[in-house]
């Protein structure tokens, strides 16, 4: 049995994409190519390691595991090329980032910095929800990700980052913006608009309002910040989001931010990676840099 690199890559390309066409063009073969490629790997293990799901071609049993191994293969190969290129005095390699999509707010501002001072590194931004993040993390599949409320159920390294204070927003005149330190009691029978279930932002409202003992009357769920804003901000209710997620003065967006106690919910975000990976230079130098520039950063920037 030889399984190459080339046709490892294939079947982690497939894992991805869910499709031979996809797959090929990712790994710059033909579609004829690539069917035959993986057909081969196929045989030399004996088992279907593919098979075809409606319009989609999916692994199978055998297929996943081939590709945890290829994927940790892949891993090692890269890590060492970088060590290296570092004995060479070089310093170059791929860096793949995994982010919640409300990281978008702020990671793409301290990319800038680590580009310019590292332009032999390619990154590779992966923008999801928290489920798709944690899936990905879940497959190993990224070398960092960036989440507000790391899984429990995954084994991982986790670092944290900075405050992520989550903001209670009402539209710019609401009557309960004009009222300073108001009581969270105030907050029954409003009707609210939050980020759909699952997200990072979502548990942690959850949590913090069962804590209070106060059940939100939830008019709207949303899967994106902006969404949410310009509902809030058109008098439909009251919403909760990440501060980083609105300007330096909310009232450009026709926004207030209510004084109530109790609030802003606590939250933080955290770096992290799966237990037992070693990170690469690269990674190891992008995680430094996200220390040093988030001790710098204002929320409200």
């Amino acid at each position: 049995m030889n399984p190459s690199f080339r046709r490892l890559r294939l079947l982690l390309a497939l894992s991805r994409t869910g499709s031979i066409t996809a797959a090929a063009r990712d790994c710059h073969v033909s579609q004829p190519t690539a069917s035959m490629q993986l057909r081969e790997l196929s045989e030399a293990l004996g088992l279907p390691l593919h098979e075809a799901a409606g319009r989609r071609v999916r692994l199978t049993a055998a297929g996943h595991e081939v590709a945890a191994a290829a994927q940790r293969m892949v891993d090692e190969w890269e890590a060492l090329e970088q060590r290296i290129a570092a004995m060479k005095g070089l310093e170059q390699g791929r860096l793949r980032v995994c982010l919640a999509s409300t990281a978008k707010y702020f990671l793409p501002r301290m990319l800038g910095p680590f580009c310019q001072a590292h332009p032999g590194i390619d990154i590779t931004l992966e923008v999801l929800n928290r489920d798709r993040v944690v899936q990905r993390l879940r497959e190993q599949l990224d070398d960092l990700y960036l989440l507000s409320q790391p899984p429990r159920d995954i084994a991982h390294q986790a670092e944290t980052l900075m405050d992520n204070p989550l903001v209670l927003i009402a539209p710019l005149h609401h009557p309960l913006a004009a009222v300073p330190r108001l009581r969270w009691q105030r907050l029954r029978g409003e009707p609210f608009i939050l980020r759909e279930q699952g997200s990072g932002t979502r548990l942690a409202v959850d949590a913090h309002l069962a804590a209070l003992g106060l059940q939100p009357r939830v008019r709207l769920e949303l899967g994106d910040n902006e969404a949410i804003k310009q509902a809030v901000a058109a008098g439909m209710g009251l919403g909760v989001v990440s501060r980083h997620a609105l300007a330096a003065d909310p009232a450009r967006e026709g926004l207030a931010l209510p004084s109530v106690q109790r609030f802003p919910v606590p939250s933080s975000w955290s770096v992290l990676w799966p237990t037992g990976r070693r990170l690469s230079p690269a990674a190891q130098a992008f995680v430094a840099h996200l220390h040093a520039a988030s001790a710098g950063w204002a929320v409200h920037s």
